[in-house]
């Protein structure tokens, strides 16, 4: 094929050109499917790098659907998802649905592709998405020679970047399968993922009037991940692309209503990217930084609840917290210094043991007429019991001793709060 010229761009409306700037030797497009699409194809991309720095270029990509992916012109492409390495690549491969985050490593040439949504899945491909999740084969494995060569050889054709669309479009419109019979569910669990708030599996399959079962065999076979999973990477994601937009990424007071607090936030980061945003933001990502720039921005948020509030003070009124306001952090306390006497179980049985005999103490305690109150349980898998202060004290601490039956611990204990 002659090389395709690539200028950049997209046939969206609103989106200012600079949005599509490039370093040099660099060009990124990124166009919308016809009406026909809307609901089975994300859209389209095309990605172009020449010259000396594009020769062992690193970008990474945010999980999420599957991809149909075609190099022309390129060196050898290797791509990481998780700990797992695939590469090099074919001509025209298929990404499998994602749960953390892509490293892709190429040298040169131009890639073409178009993301697949759950409901072209059904359409398009026979196959569970469930097998190629956090994978990548071969298009012709997944989707059959004849149509893969198909598409193969139109694209090469293709003399300009602006052409890819169309062309894409008329084939895939061919391509598409009957709808499936659970299509008007299917498209329905899709609002539901994208949408902002704290549904769990339970709501979202009394939304879609199903049972749980029937929701996780749906999202399973055409989304390849369980409803709990789809939803975790949604919230994410959304937060994550409002954080990545902010001048700096530092302002988590735009992430999704339903996180409990910021490290809520950064555990889902350790799942979906491997590392922080912040570490993740300040990597390579030319074309993420682009891709990004498409995402429809949210124009109205729910305000977010101050999970510790403060206090009333006398005389004065309660004012709600600023926009964003996450809560005052509880005060910390302090554990107790660590006493020579003290066990350490490192057995989970032991564990188990210590924690019930934590129960058993108040009980004991009530039964000889000492207030529960007069002790506490240092708990954290150490199983000690250290009596607090008063004329019921114990000076040392009790530790469990893997052996005697609770009836019998209950006596000794019992005998000797008696004797003190």
């Amino acid at each position: 094929m002659d090389v395709m010229q690539v200028s950049g761009g997209t046939n969206r409306a609103g989106l200012a050109p600079d949005v599509f700037a490039m370093p040099a030797g660099m060009a990124i497009r990124y166009d919308q499917p016809c009406d026909a699409l809307t609901d089975l194809i994300t859209g389209y991309h095309v990605y172009r790098a020449t010259g000396p720095a594009s020769i062992g270029q690193v970008n990474r990509f945010l999980p999420g659907t599957a991809n149909v992916r075609f190099a022309f012109e390129a060196g050898p492409i290797s791509v990481a998802i998780g700990r797992r390495t695939f590469g090099p690549l074919p001509a025209a491969t298929l990404y499998g649905p994602t749960g953390t985050a892509l490293k892709a490593t190429t040298n040169g040439g131009i890639m073409i592709g178009f993301g697949v949504s759950a409901l072209a899945w059904s359409r398009l491909f026979t196959r569970s998405a469930a097998e190629y999740r956090d994978r990548i084969v071969p298009l012709a494995d997944a989707l059959g020679p004849v149509a893969t060569q198909r598409l193969t050889s139109a694209l090469r054709a293709a003399e300009r970047d602006d052409q890819v669309a169309p062309i894409l479009d008329a084939i895939l419109c061919d391509l598409l399968g009957p709808p499936h019979r659970e299509s008007a569910t299917i498209r329905q669990l899709t609002r539901l993922i994208g949408q902002d708030g704290g549904d769990d599996v339970a709501a979202v399959a009394g939304k879609l009037a199903i049972s749980p079962d029937t929701l996780r065999r749906l999202a399973v076979r055409h989304f390849g991940f369980t409803p709990k999973m789809l939803l975790r990477r949604a919230r994410f994601l959304r937060s994550f692309l409002r954080v990545f937009r902010t001048p700096g990424g530092t302002d988590y007071s735009a992430i999704d209503p339903s996180y409990f607090d910021v490290s809520h936030f950064l555990r889902d980061a350790g799942t979906f990217l491997g590392m922080t945003p912040r570490r993740f933001m300040a990597m390579s990502t030319p074309f993420l930084a682009r891709a990004s720039a498409r995402a429809p921005r949210c124009s109205a948020r729910r305000p977010r609840r101050c999970r510790f509030p403060p206090k009333r003070a006398s005389g004065s009124s309660t004012r709600c917290p600023p926009a964003g306001h996450l809560g005052s952090i509880p005060p910390v306390i302090p554990r107790p210094p660590p006493s020579s006497t003290r066990r350490k179980f490192r057995c989970p049985i032991r564990r188990a043991r210590a924690r019930r005999l934590s129960e058993v103490l108040p009980h004991s305690a009530c039964a000889l007429g000492v207030p529960p109150a007069a002790f506490r349980c240092h708990t954290g898998g150490r199983g000690a019991l250290v009596p607090a202060s008063g004329p019921c004290a114990i000076p040392t601490s009790v530790p469990f001793r893997a052996g005697p039956s609770r009836a019998i611990r209950d006596r000794s204990l019992g005998a000797t709060l008696a004797a003190r």
